[in-house]
């Protein structure tokens, strides 16, 4: 029993030169975006790197509606429920990367505690190959210095945005407190094929469009889905550029297209949940665990593209969002539409740029069902600071309100503010 405690725990905390391949979980992960393509270490054996990010929180938000009263069995389900100020429930993610073979990786991300599920989940994994040692051939040698392939059930890489935004206990890449209203994030089976050479990026990627395996047989409905899961086919254009010693350059264009996936989730995909708790919600549960985002209900049919703009020169860092979005639910005979627009300001100082202050202005226009047209905005301004490569502690001052919303719709005339504050630990 003893030699077997220790050699699970030498396992266990084996670290190697694989971190470089993968997005760093700590300081050094900020404003990176798809995995470094770097120059692979050479291959002595199977190696284990375990990290971890840890996310805790606490609130002090108000909120009010004005929606009509909905009474279901006595109760009134468009009544706000009652939220005080107070510490959230912490969230943990756990990292296992491993060095299988010369230029091949694995990463599993397990989310150990989370809003949405309290118990342990596993988020995805992929294989990641920046080489082919099995294949003995010059030219594909040569042809894969530009190009890393990634298999696997995973984070599809559709947008920049995802990059940047909160991931349950994993919060060190975000200087702001929660996500994009409209959170086009979610996890699918499937392939990506990421080439880059001299600041130049194509990304192409085909998923099966949903976030688990289904094999079940669906019917049709008449006028709208034909009742076949169909794939998702993700693309992305970009241009990355370190210009000058002070100036970075990104420029990207991305797109999301299903032509009918049954019960796709791009708005829909985040198992972990919001990061801000209970505002605009009538019940406290892992039922309501999306508090503060709209999700347009393209659950079957999608069309969706976006455009990101990163601009960093010395401190001041931008990061600009633009999306469209068009589809249905599978009973839906019509698509309709969804908007957004999002804007980062960021300012860094002091010592390598530990310290910050950001102001972000995200709002979404979409259509409703029944055709009616709806608005969000939302304004957030925060400031933080590393402790530590590894430690990060940050504040957000929050507004947001909901216009246009039927009086039938408990987010009617709604709003909410007030102040979050994480401490973050990644490694």
């Amino acid at each position: 029993m003893k030699n077997s405690i220790i050699l699970f725990v030498t396992i266990f905390f084996l670290s190697s030169p694989l971190s470089a391949q993968i997005r760093p979980y700590d300081e050094n992960g900020l404003n990176v975006f798809e995995n470094p393509k770097v120059e692979t270490p050479k291959f002595d054996g199977i190696k284990l790197k375990v990290g971890g990010s840890f996310t805790q929180s606490w609130q002090s938000l108000r909120h009010s509606n004005t929606a009509e009263p909905k009474i279901v069995s006595g109760l009134n389900q468009n009544k706000l429920i009652g939220i005080k100020p107070g510490f959230n429930t912490a969230n943990a993610n756990l990292y296992l990367d491993v060095h299988l073979g010369e230029g091949i990786y694995l990463n599993l991300t397990t989310y150990l505690s989370s809003r949405h599920h309290n118990e342990t989940w596993v988020k995805g994994g992929y294989i990641q190959f920046d080489k082919l040692p099995f294949i003995k051939s010059d030219f594909l040698d040569n042809t894969m210095k530009y190009i890393t392939i990634k298999l696997g059930h995973m984070e599809i890489n559709y947008g920049d945005a995802h990059f940047r935004r909160s991931d349950n206990g994993n919060s060190i890449y975000n200087p702001f407190i929660e996500n994009y209203i409209m959170d086009s994030f979610t996890t699918e089976i499937g392939a990506e094929i990421d080439v880059r050479h001299n600041g130049f990026l194509g990304v192409a990627s085909v998923t099966n469009g949903q976030i688990k395996g289904d094999i079940g047989k669906y019917d049709p409905v008449a006028g709208a889905t034909d009742g076949k899961r169909h794939p998702a086919f993700i693309g992305k254009l970009g241009y990355d550029k370190q210009l000058t010693e002070k100036v970075r350059l990104r420029v990207t264009g991305s797109t999301y297209y299903t032509a009918g996936s049954i019960s796709n989730t791009l708005y829909g995909g985040d198992r972990a949940g919001s990061h801000y708790f209970g505002v605009m919600e009538n019940v406290l549960s892992t039922s309501a665990a999306f508090s503060g985002r709209f999700n347009p209900g393209f659950t079957d049919k999608v069309t969706s593209l976006m455009g990101n703009v990163f601009l960093k020169v010395g401190g001041l860092e931008s990061f600009t969002t633009l999306e469209s979005s068009q589809g249905r639910n599978r009973t839906e005979t019509s698509e309709r539409k969804a908007g957004q627009f999002a804007s980062d300001l960021v300012y860094r100082f002091g010592k390598n740029e530990h310290l910050w202050l950001s102001l972000r202005y995200n709002t979404v226009k979409s259509d409703m069902i029944g055709a009616t047209n709806v608005k969000l905005e939302r304004i957030a301004a925060s400031g933080g600071c590393f402790v530590t490569k590894n430690i990060m502690t940050k504040i957000e001052y929050v507004s947001q309100n909901y216009n246009d919303f039927v009086n039938t719709d408990i987010r009617n005339g709604g709003k909410f503010h007030g102040l979050v504050i994480e401490a973050v630990v990644g490694f």
